[in-house]
């Protein structure tokens, strides 16, 4: 998502962040019921084209969204749903998207309220890693052929119990319903938005052999350091990886060599 969406996104999602602030635990509800919106946009192309369509006057566009959802979802849902309506969406899909992120972000709200935030984030990470080198598991999660129920059934057997409320929640609804995405990249997707929500940059970490805590704090460090924020850390092991260390903080891909020389050179100027 770009341009005129990505900004309509970040606009809208700004506007409810004190609203899911002050929600609490119970932002993970609001959360549900906006994902409660996500399927009825995808199952209905005309409602999707009403909400999104560029020619229609943006106060007519929230009422219609007003008057299907007032008494049915929270009113806190219906002002945010009213107002993705009344901004501008380059495709009519990017509304469905922008509605399905701002839900995900509302369950890690709940999370953050409730303590958990790192928490999930970290079995996120952790899940994503456990699904590398099991391909069919991973087709099977998001299997098109297969019914909801079933894939819904099959992430439940492999997560209950080991995993947090909200994550469950969160990975339940991404086999449920993956959109045409891979388990994988969903699980990207919401790691970015734990992170960020922690007001963080998230570093994935590779490294053939365990690092040490002192390592694991230089190497933080060295991060901070370089991008002027915190880090969120998530280090796994791969002993296929040249030169000791593999770290991606995005889309870039970070040269620890380089990281070196730049504290080093930091050092030498602090005297």
């Amino acid at each position: 998502m770009r341009g005129t969406s990505a900004a309509s996104l970040e606009q809208v999602a700004r506007a409810f962040e004190p609203v899911l602030q002050a929600a609490g635990d119970d932002a993970s509800t609001l959360g549900a019921q906006l994902f409660a919106v996500v399927d009825a946009l995808d199952s209905s192309g005309s409602l999707r084209r009403a909400l999104s369509d560029p020619s229609r006057d943006g106060d007519a566009k929230a009422g219609l969204a007003s008057g299907l959802l007032a008494g049915r979802v929270d009113p806190r849902v219906v002002d945010i749903v009213s107002a993705f309506a009344r901004a501008r969406w380059s495709a009519e899909a990017d509304l469905t998207e922008a509605v399905e992120q701002v839900a995900a972000d509302a369950v890690l709200a709940g999370a953050q309220s409730a303590g958990l935030l790192a928490q999930v984030e970290d079995e996120l990470f952790r899940l994503d890693r456990t699904l590398v080198g099991q391909r069919e598991l991973r087709r099977a999660l998001t299997d098109r052929s297969a019914t909801s129920e079933n894939r819904t059934a099959l992430v439940r057997r492999l997560i209950e119990g080991k995993v947090t409320a909200p994550t469950q929640q969160l990975v339940e609804r991404a086999a449920a319903t993956p959109r045409g995405r891979t388990m994988a990249t969903t699980l990207a997707l919401l790691g970015r938005l734990a992170a960020r929500r922690r007001q963080r940059l998230l570093a994935a970490v590779s490294t053939a052999s365990p690092l040490t805590e002192a390592q694991v704090t230089r190497l933080r460090s060295l991060l901070e350091n370089a991008y002027g924020r915190q880090i969120q850390l998530n280090i796994a092991l791969d002993p296929q990886v040249l030169g000791g260390l593999r770290i991606q903080v995005g889309a870039e891909v970070v040269d620890s060599t380089v990281l070196a020389r730049l504290d080093d050179a930091r050092r030498r100027l602090a005297g």
